[in-house]
């Protein structure tokens, strides 16, 4: 298996031609019956080798942290250390020269934990404690995306600075729900960066952006319902309606930036929000059924899986109307 990056470094050595693979991009388009950037790809897993490392990484990092423990009396520093250290060693080969995506996402995880375990023994005060051990993790990050260049990277880096400011500020829940709301449209904003900078979504700044606007959306959308009073059982008919409206707004953002995962990511809460609704309209027989959340189901899952059928069409046709501005932003719906 072999990605769009791939094809560009074999561009850049000269084993490929451009012309080549641009047409070998269009045979595989034709083939398929559909626009290659509007398939979302993103690199998750190269082989089941990737999951035989996997498997293998964790049995190794697991056991290594329950034999120090057993051994040593200050365990969590030299655990911490140890598994900082080796996730490092294993992706030195298995991310920087075999460059495996499902044990890069698992290998930097388990060296970001290291990070912060190492730290518990040396920093002892609660406040202190946390703020370090943040700046510490997100050092880390930095480092390990000089490194290795692991897309997830960013995203876990930019939702532990968020995470860090949330923390460290005392506010009520009305504020914090702004404040929430504010971080995931920056978020979402420095997606939007990586995506810009590939429209084409050929390099691995298309992966960057993936992981980011994963964890923009929950974060803007959780953030409204609270504003709305969702999650204190409020379950007016105009509180459901701007929840779907919200909905619908992400989903035409999505259509436009050409970005699935902005919708799944959300998903759970229009769930939540649709299966109120027919709470408040159907007979309670029904609900006590559990029919309601059935319902919600098929509705949303049929409507999915329409727009899934349509979407590179419901593009031409939204784009067609996008002025020149957004349109050199976005990847083309041609």
């Amino acid at each position: 298996m072999y990605s769009d990056q791939d094809l560009n470094n074999a561009i850049k050595k000269g084993i490929f031609s451009q012309q080549s693979v641009n047409e070998f991009r269009q045979f595989i388009q034709t083939n398929r019956n559909t626009a290659l950037v509007d398939e979302e790809n993103f690199k998750l897993i190269t082989s089941f080798n990737d999951i035989f490392v996997l498997i293998a990484c964790g049995l190794l990092l697991t056991s290594l942290s329950i034999f120090l423990f057993t051994i040593t009396d200050d365990s969590a520093g030299i655990i911490g250390i140890t598994i900082t250290s080796v996730s490092w060693l294993l992706a030195e080969y298995f991310v920087r020269k075999r460059k495996m995506a499902l044990p890069a996402i698992a290998l930097l995880i388990s060296f970001l934990i290291g990070l912060a375990i190492s730290c518990i023994p040396t920093l002892n005060l609660a406040n202190l404690n946390f703020g370090l051990t943040t700046i510490i993790i997100i050092f880390g990050a930095i480092l390990h995306w000089l490194r290795f260049k692991v897309p997830i990277t960013i995203a876990a880096a930019t939702g532990i600075v968020i995470f860090l400011i949330i923390q460290s500020i005392n506010v009520n829940s009305s504020l914090l729900a702004g404040v929430i709301f504010v971080c995931g449209i920056f978020t979402f904003l420095f997606a939007m960066y990586w995506d810009c900078s590939d429209t084409k979504r050929v390099t691995y700044k298309t992966d960057v952006a993936f992981w980011l606007h994963l964890i923009a959306a929950p974060m803007i959308v959780h953030s409204v319902l609270s504003l709305l009073n969702i999650w204190e059982g409020s379950t007016s008919l105009v509180t459901m309606g701007l929840v779907i409206l919200l909905y619908l707004a992400m989903t035409l953002v999505s259509l436009i930036i050409d970005r699935r995962a902005l919708m799944v990511s959300a998903l759970a809460y229009v769930i939540y929000a649709l299966t109120n609704v027919i709470d408040i309209f159907f007979e309670p027989s029904l609900s006590k059924q559990g029919s309601n959340f059935t319902i919600t189901g098929i509705i949303v899952g049929s409507s999915l899986l329409l727009l899934a059928v349509y979407w590179h069409s419901v593009r031409q046709h939204l784009l067609k109307i996008m002025p020149n501005s957004i349109l050199k932003k976005v990847p083309n719906y041609k």
